[in-house]
């Protein structure tokens, strides 16, 4: 069996110079567990998790151990999938390294072991939503204005839009910043925001 990492484009391929002795591969269901009152708790089954395929090895201080473990870190910083091969043992996956951990042992001087795990990478698909054919409306609504005319007041324009000639209080209020500090002031063309 031979152990190759390579990059998303094809064209850095990386051999583990060591075999490791153990693959671990692990697999799992994803469960939404509810409560029905007569029932209790109950599992529902949901998607497949990604899996997780983890191994341990080391490189060894003749074939560059720390170059090998930076090319390990570029792998796992990139945002792109790398490929996972493992000749003869049928595990051909694109996959992210999620974790790689180096650890210095008292053995052969210079060598570096390290842990990796690697998550199978699925391409995120997302739908694009139909196009309607009615444009969608919009809920909130547009405040109702009134163009001020010749010879207004905001007592005639209480009474005429809403119907109480006592509330030119309420339509002063709400456009005070265009009107200015004197309510008997409107000039014709004003736009006022009816409350």
């Amino acid at each position: 069996m031979e152990f190759y990492l390579i990059d998303a484009s094809g064209k850095d391929k990386f051999q583990f110079p060591v075999n490791p002795e153990e693959v671990s591969i692990r697999r799992e269901k994803q469960l939404e567990t509810v409560n029905i009152l007569s029932l209790g708790e109950v599992d529902l089954p949901q998607a497949e998790k990604i899996k997780e395929i983890s191994f341990s090895s080391f490189f060894p201080a003749d074939e560059d151990p720390i170059g090998s473990m930076n090319l390990l870190t570029t792998y796992m910083v990139s945002k792109k999938p790398v490929r996972l091969l493992i000749t003869g043992a049928g595990i051909n996956i694109l996959g992210l390294i999620s974790s790689h951990a180096t650890s210095l042992r008292g053995g052969e001087p210079g060598d570096i072991y390290y842990d990796i795990t690697i998550r199978t990478w699925r391409e995120p698909k997302v739908r694009k939503q139909a196009a309607s054919a009615a444009p969608r409306t919009d809920t909130k609504p547009v405040p109702k204005t009134y163009t001020v005319r010749q010879g207004d007041t905001l007592y005639a324009i209480a009474k005429l839009e809403l119907g109480n000639s006592a509330r030119w209080r309420d339509i002063y209020t709400k456009n005070k910043a265009l009107i200015g500090s004197d309510p008997n002031l409107i000039r014709p063309g004003q736009k006022l925001v009816m409350p």
